[in-house]
């Protein structure tokens, strides 16, 4: 029995909507679309502007079974409201506005991890082999806009995506220098979170700091790039080439946090099923990420070091994950 889906990867930068075919277990996509999340009032008027211009399609006229939107913020009952955007999406509403009766909404990193499952190997980079456990818990986390983690749990023949908030939790500094940027960004947020320091945003305040506390020293032609295009791509580029001193410093301490945190989320979790790092963030700064720095902040638990070297540790590469996992829940409804 074909079977029609509706999926959605939504967050603050953009929004990913997909139509999708689901036939005896396997989906293929029938119309996709990227949308600049922040360039609409609402979650509403982008979905009617996605079932629109698919409509002009012939392959995509059939009504819609289900929908399963990931979403990047917290869920209460039917409601979400976006960590970094002024939305709030209701189910009800949207299978109201639309006639969708089976509308799921799920965290965005719970979609992620949903995802996993229908990756294939090349769309993973591996950091760690380590021993994976036969349906072991996994980990997955992933900066972006903001940070966002997730728990896999397998049940029912599956793995079930557990939603978490955990990229808010307190920023623990791991030396000195790291210990000087909690102090640094305290005065201006109050409550330090990781995903202050792990998100595009973040890499901007982990710049700032080590430039004005005179720790490192930008040239011109980087502040001149941070002034016309993002700052934070500019950060990245400018530090994987090699061309700015402060801005490889900045790269290097944001992977060494970033690495740290994943291995305090493969702690929490006992992840012996692996640790999956996704978000938009990794895949661009891979070159970085593999240059051990990332790893060496993982592993370095003291008495559990050795645990932590038997957990394999992945980085996803398609940026599509969300959206195959959303497709993926919606599927099975």
């Amino acid at each position: 029995m074909t079977k029609r889906v509706l999926a959605g990867d939504v967050g603050g930068t953009k929004t990913l909507l997909q139509l999708a075919e689901v036939v005896n277990g396997g989906f293929h996509s029938v119309y996709e679309r990227r949308f600049e999340s922040a360039a609409y009032s609402d979650f509403d008027s982008l979905v009617r502007e996605f079932m629109r211009d698919a409509a002009l399609s012939s392959t995509a006229a059939r009504p819609v079974d289900a929908a399963c939107f990931g979403v990047a913020g917290p869920i209460h009952g039917q409601s979400a409201a976006i960590t970094n955007l002024n939305w709030t999406i209701n189910a009800g509403d949207v299978g109201a506005g639309f006639g969708i009766s089976n509308i799921s909404l799920i965290n965005d990193f719970a979609a992620v991890g949903c995802g996993i499952e229908v990756l294939h190997e090349d769309d993973l980079f591996s950091l760690q082999a380590g021993e994976a456990g036969l349906y072991g818990t996994r980990a997955v986390l992933g900066a972006g806009t903001g940070l966002g983690e997730g728990v896999l749990l397998w049940q029912g023949g599956h793995y079930q995506a557990l939603p978490s908030e955990g990229g808010h939790v307190d920023f623990a500094p791991a030396d000195a220098q790291q210990d000087g940027l909690l102090s640094y960004l305290r005065p201006i947020f109050g409550h330090v979170s990781y995903e202050r320091i792990l998100s595009g945003a973040g890499l901007v305040k982990i710049f700032e700091y080590l430039t004005e506390t005179g720790l490192a020293t930008a040239t011109s032609a980087l502040r001149q790039s941070m002034q016309e295009i993002d700052p934070a791509a500019a950060i990245s580029g400018y530090g994987l080439d090699g061309r700015d001193s402060a801005a490889a410093q900045s790269l290097d301490m944001f992977v060494s946090i970033y690495g740290a945190q994943a291995g305090n989320l493969a702690l929490t979790t006992l992840a012996r099923g692996g640790v999956y790092v996704a978000g938009g963030i990794a895949p661009r700064i891979i070159a970085r990420i593999r240059q051990g720095g990332f790893m060496r902040a993982f592993n370095d638990k003291g008495r559990f070091s050795a645990l932590m070297q038997s957990i394999p540790v992945h980085v996803v590469m398609n940026p599509k994950v969300g959206l195959l996992g959303a497709a993926l829940v919606a599927s099975r409804s």
